[in-house]
């Protein structure tokens, strides 16, 4: 599949009547996104799968995150079958957005880094939704990750991480860091690598995510004001567990999802997102 490298076009005629229709629906998502974590979600932090079937937090939380995508003008797609609670989500990472993507498709916990614990209101919204955060090159605040995210998957919650360590950009996928993989070990849980996609009329867009030295609030507002796209949620084949080859696990994780990234769509995979439009908000 061909990719779109070239960034937005300046003069798209369409971007202020787009912010006209989009920011008075954002605003009132996040009124709702706060009652949502205030009514439901806060109470409901260790609501777990029983027997494949998601508790209400869980689907409340997947309406919200679709719901915000498609204000955006992303329509959330997911192509594979996510596995049975508890698992190890591995994900390629772009921007904010894919934590509401993978929402969209399945709550986990996520790990994010601890400066969002700090941000306004969204650090709270993460934390009443279960992120476990970390203090990026802290040794001992990974020890003390890994330690959470193995008592949540032996709890029965599946954990979501991005082994990359931070954002790429321009469509580049970073090298996996291994010792993440560890916890799934200790665990005992499949670890399944997810494929996170943009696609624009039959073209992958590689700057959906951050642009290089672009803020927050500038990827928010250039995303806000963009024309539609198709956000692709691919479940891949798990990974085999390999106690004495946590590399080998990260490697192979990156290699599934590199592929999918950069690969055309086998025919079932087409078929399964024509019938997609039910997993959209």
């Amino acid at each position: 599949m061909s990719t779109d490298t070239a960034p937005a076009t300046e003069h798209d005629l369409w971007r202020p009547l787009r912010y006209l229709w989009r920011v008075p629906q954002l605003l009132l998502h996040i009124v709702m996104g706060i009652l949502l974590c205030a009514l439901i979600v806060r109470w409901n932090q260790r609501a777990v799968m029983r027997q494949g079937r998601e508790p209400f937090a869980h689907r409340a939380i997947r309406w919200w995150s679709a719901r915000l995508l498609r204000i955006f003008g992303m329509r959330s797609v997911r192509l594979g079958q996510p596995l049975a609670d508890p698992v190890l989500f591995v994900a390629n990472h772009t921007s904010w957005t894919d934590i509401e993507l993978l929402y969209s498709q399945r709550v986990a916990c996520f790990v994010a880094k601890a400066e969002i614990a700090r941000w306004p209101l969204i650090g709270w919204m993460a934390t009443n939704g279960g992120t476990i955060f970390h203090r990026r090159g802290s040794n001992h605040s990974l020890s003390s990750v890994m330690q959470v995210m193995v008592e949540r998957l032996r709890g029965g919650r599946s954990v979501a991480v991005f082994p990359e360590g931070g954002t790429g950009y321009h469509g580049v996928l970073k090298v996996f860091h291994a010792r993440i993989f560890q916890a799934a070990l200790d665990a005992a849980v499949p670890v399944q690598p997810v494929a996170l996609r943009f696609v624009r009329d039959g073209r992958r867009i590689i700057d959906a995510g951050f642009r290089e030295d672009e803020s927050f609030a500038q990827n928010i507002l250039r995303l806000l004001g963009g024309p539609p796209m198709d956000a692709e949620v691919h479940f891949l084949e798990p990974v085999p567990a390999s106690p004495d080859a946590r590399r080998r696990m990260a490697e192979l994780s990156r290699e599934r999802i590199a592929a999918a990234l950069d690969g055309e769509l086998p025919a079932a995979a087409r078929a399964d997102k024509l019938r997609a439009g039910e997993n959209a908000a």
